[in-house]
């Protein structure tokens, strides 16, 4: 997670008892405004914006400590719709509403003028459930996480663009709380640790006009305290919107898309993107796969895509409609654009200068101008239609289901972040409907309609990480041609980023809770499974714990040196994926007390997957294998990676 570090914020008040009154002094005390909720009853105050619970049980629960932001003196409590409640802090030129949805507690705030609030302040002794990439359940006083090499302690996490979905979590025994943010545009998650040690957050929403971002809105739901409940919370949430992707709906909108189920997904260069090469592939027995490559200078031939095609296999190329460069300089055939797209298409900043693009080349291209001008131009149909002419059946476009999103200040296109997502999501249900099976990098949930597979929801990147890619003695560059060292050198993860991202005490299905089913997710393409020979037997049982394929990359040499390990995979994952790809992921339980055993469930007991991370046996399950069992299987499947070569 891209994280940047702040000031200290006053998180001491995310767990004191005895939190004053951000009422005015001498004022009457507000009304408490109580709401029945899923598992209890919501009360709120109004003068602190403190709420808590009463679960059923008859406990009591402090959801949010009071607003880290002064409110001033709050206005009368007034009824608002059915069962609606709202009141307004003037002093702040905010008004607050209150109300029930699907069993939540919303509370939706509207500014009218610019400020900030910092609130929701939230914690509690137990778990936090973060969404950074796949998903993690970290104990909130573990040193790692408070004050280690990976603390997450002083940083800071835009909601909207560092968060897989937009929601966090806390658990504590059985009970828990799932706060969502709809309005996830101008909303901050920063990190504290209070007084006893523990983690704590504190939301933090900008409202500002010319951002479109005046209205804020969480909900606050009671949980079972399972460590994957925000995410089935979330799911629940998007389907009752009707805004949850449906791989079946998919499928039958462009069969091709079939082939995503039990598919591995691999990258190829040299030899592995030849017509001989991908009969090789088939030969060692891959039945599966979806194959990408790259727009140089030798991109895949129609010979090569039509034997990818009769072998059983997606292909399609890397595309990216984000940058522009000047055609005669430019590094990539993708920053190149007809006419004088470069500079015109510029994303500017208010001060008018053009936004710098990705490493410092060109610059980001707005999705408002490609809009405006594609009904008389056709620049983005063109340039799809180009780069599928091959015969290509699936297209990769990189970042635009991503959560980096621009303000354009320029006159000719301006554009909120908002719009932004919008223009981008409209392009992608384009590209969709067009008869191409649709990937993204790490696709936030935003996008899980328009897109049947991403590549990087899965990897939790942590600190450190980007820092090590860009030292290329280490990571490796992008040469030789054939087979760059960014993608080919084998490279051992610092023991704190190997932590921080795999290990399995603190990985959860957040991202599969919610999304499996809707869409396919997988790593990053640069951190092939080849590419952190250390983490293999982790990573392999992580992708058949959560059903997710694991992700390659190619070339001759690495056929000949891991191809029949690659078709071992592809082998076992193969009837796991077609037979649970499309169901929800409806069970994650860790099944031993260090976390070393875990088991998930798809669909309606279609498919059991329990892993043991550990090097001991357990329950007869060997350490660092996994069994999969599916309906009618007289006995579990089992998988060793350690064992593959």
């Amino acid at each position: 997670m891209p994280a940047k570090r702040t000031l200290a914020l006053a998180l001491a008040v995310a767990t004191a008892a005895t939190l004053t009154t951000a009422a005015a002094p001498g004022a009457a005390p507000a009304p408490r405004v109580t709401l029945a909720v899923r598992g209890g009853t919501a009360l709120i105050d109004p003068a602190t914006l403190a709420v808590s619970a009463r679960t059923d049980d008859g406990r009591t629960h402090r959801l949010t400590a009071p607003a880290a932001t002064r409110l001033g003196r709050p206005g009368p409590v007034r009824r608002a719709g059915e069962g609606g409640t709202r009141w307004s802090y003037p002093e702040r030129g905010l008004t607050a509403t209150a109300y029930t949805d699907h069993g939540r507690l919303a509370l939706t705030l509207t500014a009218d003028r610019d400020t900030r609030l910092d609130w929701p302040v939230t914690g509690a002794r137990g778990s936090l459930q973060l969404p950074r990439g796949e998903g993690l359940d970290i104990p909130t006083a573990d040193p790692f996480w408070t004050s280690g090499e990976q603390q997450l302690t002083g940083t800071t996490a835009d909601v909207s663009a560092d968060l897989t979905l937009p929601l966090w979590g806390y658990s504590a025994g059985r009970h828990g709380v799932s706060y969502l943010i709809p309005t996830d545009i101008g909303t901050e998650l920063t990190f504290g640790k209070g007084p006893d040690g523990h983690l704590r957050t504190t939301a933090a929403h900008t409202f500002d006009k010319g951002e479109g971002t005046r209205a804020y809105t969480v909900t606050f739901a009671l949980t079972d305290g399972t460590p994957v409940a925000p995410a089935a919370d979330y799911r629940a949430y998007l389907s009752e919107r009707g805004r949850l992707g449906s791989l079946k709906e998919k499928i039958r909108r462009n069969p091709a898309t079939k082939r995503l189920l039990g598919a591995s997904h691999a990258y190829v260069w040299g030899e592995a993107r030849t017509p001989a090469g991908i009969r090789r592939l088939r030969a060692l027995g891959v039945d599966g796969m979806w194959l990408g490559y790259d727009a140089g200078p030798d991109p895949m031939g129609k010979a090569a895509v039509a034997a990818a095609k009769k072998a059983g296999y997606l292909v399609g190329p890397y595309d990216t409609f984000a940058n522009g460069q000047d055609p005669k300089t430019a590094d990539s055939p993708t920053s190149v654009w007809p006419g004088t797209v470069y500079p015109d298409f510029c994303v500017r900043d208010a001060d008018g200068s053009p936004r710098t693009g990705f490493g410092g080349r060109g610059c980001y291209l707005s999705s408002a101008a490609f809009e405006r001008a594609e009904p008389t131009r056709h620049l983005l149909a063109h340039r799809t239609r180009a780069m599928v002419r091959n015969g290509a059946d699936s297209y990769f476009l990189d970042v635009d289901a991503t959560g980096e999103l621009f303000r354009d200040h320029a006159a000719a296109h301006p554009m909120t972040k908002s719009g932004d997502r919008a223009h981008r999501l409209a392009r992608m249900r384009r590209i969709a409907a067009s008869g191409l099976v649709l990937g993204s990098e790490s696709a936030q949930a935003w996008a899980n309609e328009a897109v049947a597979f991403d590549h990087g929801s899965a990897t939790p990147v942590a600190d450190g990480l980007w820092a090590l890619q860009k030292d290329r003695e280490k990571w490796g560059g992008y040469y030789p041609e054939g087979a760059p060292g960014i993608f080919f050198k084998p490279v051992r993860l610092p023991a704190s980023l190997s932590k921080a991202m795999y290990d399995p005490r603190y990985r959860v299905p957040l991202y599969g809770t919610a999304l499996h089913g809707a869409t396919v997710s997988a790593e990053r393409w640069e951190l092939s499974y080849e590419k952190l020979p250390a983490e293999k037997t982790r990573r392999a049982l992580l992708a058949m714990l959560y059903d997710r394929p694991l992700n390659h990359v190619l070339d001759g040499p690495t056929l000949a040196r891991h191809g029949r390990q690659i078709a071992a995979l592809q082998k076992y994952f193969a009837p796991l994926h077609r037979a649970a790809g499309t169901e929800r992921l409806t069970s994650f339980r860790f099944l031993s007390e260090d976390r070393q055993v875990q088991r998930t469930v798809f669909g309606d007991g279609r498919l059991t997957v329990t892993a043991n991370f550990g090097t001991a046996a357990r329950d007869g399950l060997p350490g660092g294998c996994v069994d999969a069992r599916l309906r009618g299987d007289d006995r579990p499947r089992r998988l060793c990676p350690g064992d593959l070569r």
